[in-house]
């Protein structure tokens, strides 16, 4: 592995630890704000949870029962636009964001049933907040989706839902990020940390480091990090594995919860979940085999297309699922991101996030998603 050039400055405004899709997000916001950022990246070592991403901006299945991360999810939905135009005009690089509304599949009444009323609470508990969707039943459906199988009963539909490419997306922050002047460190693990209120220094790549920010957007590493800083980050791996079909005619106009065509033409199939640990080499054959059976009865012509690739990765899971975002009390300066949902939120990280950690502080409604509430006590 190359030794990574030496950072041409020592004292920064803000220092981000972590260069993936939650990290160059924050960064590139920060470096907007104005803010000298420093930017440092792991490197291959690293879980690398941003290169394993199925690619969804999903708004649909997400936040039932916590209508704040509902809103926080549709309000990242909403900044995308802004955030795609941005990133392109400064970069030249097309995060391939499209947002045509997504679906998921109902593979039977019971099916149908179970999501319908889903969709129905997730629309009350959104209150004036407001949620539209749709239950549209086979026959509708086809002429939206052309190919569907005789199995399917029918979907529910979102205007919110869509999808990008995380590797263009990845490259697209990386250079808005050092295009404003933002410095990027890769291979630059953490090594050492010293902690005090507005006042920190890092030492990796063999250089140290201060700033009176810094943000923990690690990843899976945010957990040995934390403490460091006043944090918690309760977070634990949970392994998803895709499978990629070859090129194809473009089919699918519009993305589901577990198939999306690239702008390439490949198709993309996901959506397992797996307590497998740090494990990301093994595959499981009988989930890749139920993953593609639901995949042509939904779709039978997909049974015709050849899988060339199949991987697995890693997501960021707290233990209800929801992101973390926290500002420490010990040494204020110091803030965590955690989520596993690095492109559905890049638009709130980069657009809303980012503002919030340059002026100083998180607006009191994202206490909702400190890691406080994991502790009985405070939750009591």
């Amino acid at each position: 592995m190359p030794n990574p050039s030496p950072a041409a400055r020592t004292a920064y405004d803000a220092i981000v630890i972590g260069g993936g899709l939650v990290g160059a997000a924050i960064g590139y916001g920060l470096q907007r704000q104005g803010l000298a950022t420093l930017l440092l990246d792991e490197g291959d070592i690293a879980h690398r949870a941003s290169r394993g991403n199925f690619g969804l901006i999903w708004v649909q299945s997400k936040g039932l029962g916590n209508p704040h991360y509902q809103r926080w999810t549709r309000g990242s939905a909403e900044e995308w636009p802004a955030l795609a135009d941005d990133l392109h005009t400064r970069t030249g690089i097309d995060p391939r964001r499209h947002q045509p509304g997504g679906v998921t599949f109902c593979l039977g009444e019971e099916e149908f049933a179970a999501r319908g009323e889903y969709m129905a609470r997730m629309q009350a508990e959104a209150g004036n907040f407001g949620f539209e969707y749709r239950m549209i039943r086979a026959a509708e459906a086809r002429d939206m989706l052309p190919g569907i199988g005789p199995e399917v009963t029918g979907v529910s539909w979102t205007p919110y839902d869509g999808h990008a490419s995380p590797l263009h997306l990845l490259r697209a922050l990386h250079t808005g990020f050092t295009g404003l002047g933002g410095t990027y460190l890769p291979n630059a693990g953490v090594t050492e940390s010293t902690a005090a209120p507005g006042d920190f220094s890092v030492s990796a790549a063999g250089q140290r480091f201060t700033a009176p920010r810094v943000v923990l957007a690690a990843g899976l590493g945010n957990a040995a990090l934390a403490p460091r800083f006043g944090l918690e980050a309760p977070v634990v791996p949970e392994r998803g594995q895709i499978l990629v079909t070859e090129r194809t005619q473009n089919l699918l106009p519009m993305p589901t919860v577990s198939l999306r065509q690239t702008a390439e033409g490949s198709l993309m199939i996901g959506d397992s979940k797996e307590d497998a640990g740090l494990d990301t080499v093994t595959q499981s054959p009988e989930i890749m085999k139920t993953m593609a059976r639901r995949a042509v009865r939904c779709f039978p012509w997909i049974a015709e297309l050849n899988i060339v690739r199949a991987w697995s990765a890693l997501r960021v899971m707290a233990p209800d699922g929801l992101p973390i975002y926290d500002q420490s009390e010990r040494f204020p300066g110091a803030f965590t991101a955690n989520c596993h949902s690095g492109v559905t939120l890049a638009g709130t990280h980069a657009n809303r996030l980012a503002p919030m950690i340059a002026a100083g502080a998180l607006v009191p409604e994202m206490s909702l998603f400190s890691a406080r509430r994991f502790d009985v006590r405070t939750a009591a």
